[in-house]
């Protein structure tokens, strides 16, 4: 080996231990520290809506699984300069005193990762992820009350150690709350710009009242007067089940994970007692097609055959998981919540049955109100909804709006350009409830493209337009009729003053003779519905609830931003399609 080739590998050699050196690991907390915008934190108006959200979906969760009624309470103050302090207070049931700062300044902590049925919350990291958001724009910790029933009210003020995850606790007291019972005050300041219009605080708060009619919201906004949205009904929503997971949506991996953790004794028991919709006789089949024997140990099942266990299932006809895991809304609620913001003529409802994406249970729902006040010449207006949760971000990546695009809207009676949203007054609600919601990313904005998903969007939007079809087609049967009518109407005159001068007849029988003719007219064609609109007809209609997020010039922008993010997006995926 020559010396300037010895010199060579000498330096490499320095170099690899020099990169070596430089390794070390990363802590959840940093990366979403560099990489704030995946949780929703890319712009200050973003960060203040996303910071109320997370606040506000923690709060009926946990009042929901306590069986209280929500009443939550958001303030927003304006500090100048940008900064606010964010205010949310619920009456949930409260949170134990050793888990109030993990909860609140520790990034993917939670008990709703591994819970396999219905919350707004799913991955343990948006309440804190806020805290740290907080704590980087205006250096200062969150505050957090929080008192059980029968307990002290606990007072602490957070900040998140970044390289290490963990809660740093600056101040933990007793605190006086004798006007609570039991509940959770979150303060957080942070920087932001709170600006009305379509993708606002104010929009969200009203779509949440509009999609959970079970809540009472006490909003002060950082301008203007407070706002109470009431709730509709006294009835708190199903509470969904906790069910175990399904075979059809366990891929290899996981299931090597489970059989290396299970307590069951053998692969039977394995089969039947940590999966959901698996009997003796399902379990028998599987492990007969596999040729694996029902006493086998777990521990001992190998990666092949592990492999054979995973053919087996998906070439085994099991049960469709049960669905007490998941509460829709319903058809009704879903109607009425329309009915409060807009003034339509015509309101339908659709909540399909439930339907399975990767083993796990789901269900769509759509409602569609058309005409009255609507604007005819815009693109109809699309709220998304998951989990009860409003989804204002991301239109153009999300599955729900792909779903609406390649609909046939013409058939339904609404005017469509290829495979744009449709054209006319109306606007389309769907609202998607499942154990675990498939997301674009961890912001929770956006519906993920599966299959299985689009397919159930498509029908229920498919079903509500066939319910309207028969509106809208009556409506012109009604219009056509009326318009023929209208002909005959205009000759009756003279053809009384006709009759008068043939039969000689005097005015008054003229006058008569002519409101015959009338009534012969409308027995003959029979009589007609009144198909007009009728403004004072829909008695749930608030005006005032109506304006809430629509006060400035942002919500045309943020339209047509939805729009271009829209084609955008489709343009990415038709490419994309092009290139597989």
């Amino acid at each position: 080996m020559s010396p300037e080739e010895e010199q060579r590998l000498k330096a490499v050699s320095e170099k690899a231990k020099e990169m070596a050196s430089k390794q070390r690991e990363i802590s959840i907390a940093e990366f979403f520290e560099k990489n704030r915008h995946l949780l929703g934190f890319d712009n200050k108006r973003k960060a203040l809506l996303t910071t109320i959200k997370e606040a506000v979906d923690n709060a009926l969760d946990a009042c929901e699984e306590a069986s209280i009624l929500p009443e939550i309470q958001v303030e927003i103050i304006d500090m100048e300069n940008e900064r606010f302090r964010v205010i949310v207070e619920d009456n949930g049931p409260g949170i134990v005193k050793a888990q109030i700062p993990r909860i609140f300044a520790k990034l993917l902590y939670g008990s709703k990762f591994h819970s396999l049925k219905q919350s707004r919350g799913q991955q343990g990291i948006g309440i804190s992820a806020s805290v740290m958001y907080g704590q980087l724009t205006t250096g200062r910790p969150a505050k957090i009350t929080s008192k059980t029933a029968k307990g002290d009210a606990h007072y602490f003020e957070l900040t998140i150690n970044t390289k290490t995850n963990e809660p740093d606790i600056q101040k933990d007291e007793i605190k006086d709350w004798a006007s609570k019972s039991h509940g959770t005050k979150v303060e957080i300041d942070l920087e932001g710009s709170y600006i009305k219009g379509g993708q606002s605080v104010d929009e969200y708060l009203k779509e949440t009242a509009i999609i959970n009619p079970h809540v009472t919201i006490i909003y002060q906004p950082a301008k203007g007067d407070q706002i109470i949205f009431p709730r509709a009904t006294d009835k708190l929503p199903v509470q969904a089940k906790e069910i175990k997971p399904h075979p059809y949506g366990v891929e290899l991996g996981i299931l090597q994970k489970m059989l290396s953790s299970t307590e069951a004794r053998t692969v039977k028991a394995f089969l039947t007692n940590d999966f959901s919709r698996v009997g003796n006789g399902t379990a028998d089949e599987i492990l007969e097609k596999s040729k694996i024997l029902p006493k086998t140990k777990p521990k001992d099942i190998t990666r092949e055959m592990s492999e054979k266990l995973i053919h087996a299932i998906r070439n085994t006809k099991i049960m469709n998981p049960p669905t007490d895991c998941i509460s829709p809304i319903g058809e009704s609620l879903l109607e009425k919540g329309l009915k409060k913001e807009i003034n339509a003529e015509f309101y339908c409802a659709v909540t399909r049955s439930p339907a399975v994406y990767r083993g796990n249970p789901f269900v769509i729902e759509c409602a569609i109100a058309y005409g009255g006040e609507l604007p005819k010449d815009k693109t109809v207006n699309v709220l998304r909804f998951a989990n009860r949760v409003p989804l204002l971000f991301q239109q153009g990546a999300c599955a729900i709006t792909d779903s609406i695009g390649k609909t046939a809207w013409r058939s339904y009676g609404l005017n469509q350009s290829g495979n744009n949203l449709p054209v006319g007054p109306a606007v389309i609600e769907v609202h998607m409830a499942s154990v675990w919601v498939p997301f674009t990313s961890e912001a929770k904005e956006a519906l993920a493209h599966y299959p299985e998903i689009i397919k159930e969007i498509k029908l229920a939007v498919q079903e509500a337009g066939r319910k309207l079809m028969k509106y809208t087609a009556k409506k012109r049967r009604v219009g056509d009729e009326l318009k023929k009518r209208s002909y005959i109407e205009k000759y009756l005159e003279h053809v009384a003053i006709g009759l008068q001068e043939l039969l000689a007849l005097d005015d008054a029988r003229r006058k008569a003779l002519e409101i015959e003719l009338r009534h012969i007219l409308e027995k003959d064609r029979g009589k007609l519905e009144d198909m007009e609109f009728d403004p004072s007809k829909n008695v749930d209609y608030d005006k005032k609830f109506a304006s809430i997020g629509k006060g400035e010039e942002n919500n045309d922008s943020s339209d047509e931003e939805s729009e271009f993010d829209y084609k955008n997006s489709r343009r990415k995926r038709s490419r994309q399609t092009k290139l597989e």
